[in-house]
């Protein structure tokens, strides 16, 4: 034990029915700086960290969690948060119907053990002092930048200022090492540089964090340390300065070999028009005169891969459920047709009956049945193709899940699993597998590589290629530019409701894309 490290693990095993996640993990993290934890899905970063935060108690794994120079014995994340150590899951546990104040300091309110007013903002007999409670949410709304009301409810922000709201929450508990799990990887190029310069402002305060990120130009602008993860085990810990950390070192490490070539390259041959969506426009789910798209006209062609580009809130993705059976929106009007037939989709059944699929960026909250099974969440879109009369052919399910669970390489013990105890990234690849069951002729993928590793990433966009390679068409929203600018055909670009303009793929470049966004 040093007083040099805020935090030392131990040859630390954890199990779980079939899988052994963490495997003799050694990990040193020093005080004051910023630790970036690196590895593929499955390679258990996150597990890692709930060990550390208390999600799994003590007595659930081996190993020793030494932290400010002592065993920890946390039976709880509450056990944690009492001595300076808080977690930002991927999924942020934010209660969407409260203020930003009241999630601030839910859990955590104090009470009072006499009649009279005080810093704890509570009365005797449990009665709760709110104007205290606002006027000290502001105090760490102002420290992460966050300028809205403490009233604000926060369903009604978007995806970066509920982050924002997350770490206002772990600061209001004095928080000493932070834990950020993925803190970038639904946010947008302008929210994403705004958290790592907070998180470079809290280094200087003193605060110690470790960074979990897919995002190795991220880790190497902000990490002081790196260390990789791979099949359970620490595979190596750099120096970002006097190591000269490369994102080439990295990934060569985390997936045990060198990754030429990010994007597999492809024969680009489009034909015909396969789907074309002419003055489309949806409203708001709630405020039914907002139009969230507005007049939006795009074609897609037999074999091609069409990406979507645009800021955070641009209308791509409502765009596209609504398109996918009315699925978003309190009413939609335009035109859709498909090999030159106008339809009127009105569900997703019929959307899928079409010759649609749909790939949620919302694997967890639309994309998957968590307490179902691996089988059971592959088969779901495809039990017509799966049963005969009615009743379902159980030995041709498995028999297709098996395939996918193999050609997807899904880390699983067995099919049997259930969806809720996998990685992010391998739950990302059994819905991708079921969409591959359903065999669409257009698929598409809402950031379909959104928090999956750079070894994954590549084997969804050999997938993606392949489906092309086969005349079918893909239509892709991505946040990450670089993705769009290798995989895609045609570009399209949006921002508030509306397209911008459409870039081809020899004219597309990252400059361009943002111009047409900002300034159309």
């Amino acid at each position: 034990m040093s007083d040099e490290y805020i935090l030392e693990i131990e040859d630390l095993i954890k199990d779980f029915p079939g899988v052994r996640a963490l495997d003799r993990v050694n990990l040193k993290v020093k005080r004051g700086e910023i630790h970036s934890l690196c590895g593929e899905n499955g390679a258990g970063k996150s597990t890692l960290m709930n060990v550390i935060s208390g999600v799994y108690p003590r007595g659930s794994y081996e190993g020793r969690v030494i932290y400010r120079g002592h065993e920890t014995n946390y039976h709880s994340v509450k056990d944690s948060e009492k001595e300076g150590l808080a977690i930002i899951h991927q999924e942020l546990a934010l209660s969407p119907y409260l203020s930003i104040y009241e999630n601030i300091f839910l859990g955590h309110m104090k009470t009072m053990p006499s009649g009279e007013k005080a810093p704890g903002g509570a009365y005797r007999f449990g009665i709760i002092n709110w104007d205290y409670y606002i006027k000290e949410s502001q105090k760490y709304l102002d420290r992460v930048g966050l300028k809205e009301s403490p009233a604000t409810i926060v369903s009604k922000l978007g995806v970066g200022k509920q982050q924002l709201v997350e770490i206002a929450r772990a600061l209001s508990k004095e928080v000493d090492l932070l834990i950020l799990d993925e803190p970038t990887s639904s946010l947008n190029d302008e929210e994403s540089s705004h958290l790592l310069d907070l998180i470079l402002e809290f280094k200087r305060q003193g605060i110690t964090s470790i960074m979990i990120s897919h995002k190795l130009n991220e880790v190497l602008k902000t990490a002081d340390s790196v260390t990789v993860l791979r099949d359970g085990r620490s595979i190596s810990t750099f120096d970002v300065k006097k190591d000269k950390l490369t994102e080439a070192m990295l990934i060569k490490d985390m997936v045990g070999r060198d990754l030429t070539h990010r994007f597999p390259e492809r024969k680009s041959s489009p034909g015909d028009t396969i789907m074309e969506v002419k003055n489309w426009t949806v409203y708001h789910p709630d405020y039914h005169m907002i139009k969230v798209v507005d007049n939006a006209s795009f074609y897609l062609r037999k074999g091609e891969i069409l990406a979507f580009c645009g800021p955070m809130g641009a209308g791509r993705t409502e765009l596209m459920m609504s398109v996918y059976g009315r699925s978003y929106g309190s009413r939609s009007e335009g035109e859709l047709y498909i090999h030159g037939t106008p339809l009127r989709l009105n569900s997703a059944s019929a959307a899928i009956r079409a010759g649609l699929n749909y790939v949620s960026e919302d694997r967890k909250g639309l994309g998957l049945i968590l307490i179902q099974d691996i089988k059971t969440n592959i088969s779901t879109s495809s039990l017509g193709k799966l049963s005969h009369a009615g009743v379902m052919d159980v030995q041709q399910e498995i028999e297709a899940a098996e395939k996918y669970r193999g050609e997807l390489q899904i880390k699983t013990p067995s099919i049997n699993q259930l969806t809720r105890n996998l990685s992010g990234g391998n739950q990302q690849k059994v819905v991708v597998g079921r969409s591959l069951l359903a065999d669409p002729d257009i698929f598409i993928v809402d950031e379909p590589t959104r928090g999956i590793d750079v070894g994954a990433k590549t084997e969804i966009y050999s997938i993606l290629n392949d489906l092309v390679a086969l005349g079918k068409s893909v239509i892709m929203v991505t946040s990450e530019l670089p993705e769009a600018l290798g995989l895609a055909d045609r570009i399209y670009v949006m921002n508030e409701g509306k397209i911008k303009g459409m870039l081809m793929h020899e004219e597309a470049t990252q400059e361009k894309i943002m111009q047409i966004a900002l300034v159309g």
